[in-house]
């Protein structure tokens, strides 16, 4: 065989050989892509994303969304030639399995962990939105969740309304930890609660809960690497009384970073006139009962789907800025907010047409 010819031979089974394994040895990697937007102010699966009953409700226009990104599944392994495409294309971002899963977490403990953190998003973005609007609205700490084979378990359920620890009355969810903390390991709590069954049932009945009891709990000593804390298991949380109903009705979408868009869309309803004017704005964003706006990940992702949408100005929290300036997509302008007074305003600016005003991302943040 002459040597050329035998030299592409070998070139071209070479080739094969990499080929071959490049598509059949996995690489620890995952994808993240731009997934579905949906308007707050809209419909969604045949009904209203807001629903809100017993206050009066005004009619609106334009678009809020929210936005998602799509990500591959805790068992999908890429190969090495999805990995290298998803790094080449530019609509999808190739990122360490370990990010999206970390610690061996598995698709279910993900997807029961980013529902959790949906619905109080949902709660969150409530709050902030009444707030704003001036509107009371009842707040008390409850037990969030509670660790599995931890001396909480069986003794305190989630949903128990906490109301002191050792005689001292709670206001907030940090509280429980400090005056847990205050104890060595092996010694009593004494948590006094309202069981979650008592406050359904009192919310029901448009009723303060009265019937209380105390737990004695045993402190155990927390896995923490650093000094060792007294701990029972536990972390908690706030739960609220609404004056009305507000039913936010979106399915398949988990995470905390839709709550800017959610509180902005129940501001809308409940307010006369459009707070977009009729343009369409997309966002992303955590939110706390206070407003408070924070960052979230795939921000390339979101930004590239909104626009795909039509979307013209992007809502985007402060932290993600830097990140999401570095590639925006053409015709996107993207608007930086750190709480949902400064996301009111950009939209008064939005409404006015008054774009130079409106505080854009840049490069620095």
């Amino acid at each position: 065989m002459p040597r050329r010819t035998a030299t592409m031979l070998a070139s071209t089974l070479m080739l094969i050989a990499l080929l071959c394994a490049g598509v059949l040895i996995p690489v620890p990697y995952s994808e993240m892509s731009p997934g579905p937007t949906v308007n707050t102010l809209g419909d969604h699966a045949g009904e209203p994303v807001l629903q809100i009953a017993g206050h009066r409700t005004y009619p609106t226009d334009g678009n809020l969304n929210m936005t998602t990104v799509r990500v591959t599944s805790a068992d999908f392994r890429m190969n090495l030639v999805e990995a290298v495409y998803g790094w080449l294309a530019h609509d999808s971002k190739v990122v360490p399995h370990d990010t999206l899963y970390p610690d061996g977490k598995t698709e279910e403990q993900s997807t029961q962990e980013n529902a959790e953190e949906f619905s109080q998003s949902q709660e969150s973005a409530k709050v902030a939105a009444l707030k704003e609007l001036g509107v009371p609205v009842k707040s008390w700490v409850i037990v969030s969740t509670v660790v599995k084979n931890s001396p909480a378990e069986g003794r305190l359920h989630a949903g128990d309304v906490l109301r002191a620890v050792d005689g001292t009355a709670v206001k907030q969810p940090s509280d429980v930890a400090k005056l847990v903390t205050q104890h060595k390991p092996g010694q009593n709590v004494v948590f006094t609660v309202v069981p979650a069954k008592e406050q359904a049932a009192a919310a029901k009945e448009n009723r303060t809960a009265a019937k209380t009891r105390n737990v004695t709990i045993t402190t155990t000593t927390s896995d923490d690497t650093g000094a060792k804390r007294a701990i029972v298991g536990i972390s908690a949380g706030t739960d609220h009384t609404f004056p009305f109903s507000i039913d936010i009705k979106l399915a398949d979408v988990g995470g905390p970073s839709a709550g800017l868009m959610f509180a902005l869309g129940i501001y809308d309803k409940l307010t006369p006139g459009s707070l977009t004017g009729g343009k369409f704005v997309a966002g992303t964003g955590t939110i706390d009962d206070n407003g408070t706006v924070g960052p979230i990940g795939g921000i390339e992702m979101k930004t590239v789907g909104a626009r795909d949408k039509g979307a013209q100005y992007f809502l985007t929290p402060a932290d993600n800025c830097a990140a999401a300036a570095k590639e925006t997509p053409s015709g996107l302008t993207l608007v930086k907010v750190k709480t949902i007074d400064d996301a009111l305003g950009a939209l008064k600016d939005v409404r006015s047409g008054d774009t130079d005003a409106l505080p854009k991302c840049t490069a620095k943040g």
